[in-house]
């Protein structure tokens, strides 16, 4: 007896493959199982009399080989397919680890270029702290002077600094992606330590009425 769908089976190489054979050879066997009844039911008659008991017998026989036949070929497709799945897992892990391999050297050029950027604003924020206390002596001796058009006007010069657009906050940002896009934005932001103004949400202290002297 040939081994069922022998060549779809040689050719088959990934798990795909041999769950299409099992497939086949599953509808195989449904159909073997059902012609096993039939043969049953004809070697019965057969014993009564009506029909060949020996081809009868030889045919139910041959069924039955074939039945065993197909349920090891499945067997052994599953077996095989299980091998194919694991062999892809385990690349499909491997090619994993190279990709995140990548990010993490992608990563480690980004934090250093965030490093970089960091000293640069700090080295930036001190120049902007050397030219502030410049200006606001300049102003004091401009005031002292009697010559206030001269004064620079400090907190306009920062607002005007500060304007402009910001980058959109990505959809998915980690706790400490977040925290740290807050303590930035509290610099630049009003009343923050580069703009140390009241925020347009500030509360705003109420009055204490008027009370007569008695």
């Amino acid at each position: 007896m040939t081994l069922p769908h022998a060549e779809h089976l040689g050719r088959a190489r990934t798990a795909a493959d041999f769950a299409a054979v099992i497939a086949l050879l599953d509808t195989d066997l449904s159909c073997a199982v059902a012609s096993r009844r039939d043969l049953q039911q004809a070697e019965d008659r057969a014993i009564l009399g009506d029909g060949d008991l020996a081809a009868a017998r030889a045919r139910l026989d041959d069924c039955n080989m074939a039945i065993a036949m197909l349920e090891k070929t499945i067997a052994a497709a599953s077996s095989r397919r299980a091998a194919a799945a694991e062999s892809e897992a385990r690349a499909d892990i491997e090619a994993l680890g190279e990709e995140i391999e990548g990010k993490a050297a992608l990563l480690g050029a980004r934090w250093r270029a965030a490093r970089r950027l960091v000293e640069q604003l700090r080295e930036e924020l001190f120049e902007a702290d050397a030219l502030t206390r410049a200006i606001a002596t300049a102003n004091g001796l401009f005031d002292a002077a009697g010559l206030p058009r001269l004064r620079i006007n400090l907190a306009a010069a920062r607002r005007a600094a500060m304007a402009g657009p910001r980058a959109a906050a990505p959809a998915r940002l980690s706790r400490a992606g977040l925290e740290a896009d807050r303590l930035l934005l509290a610099l630049i932001g009003p009343g923050g330590a580069l703009d140390p103004r009241p925020s347009l949400r500030a509360p705003v202290a109420a009055k204490k009425p008027k009370t007569r002297r008695g």
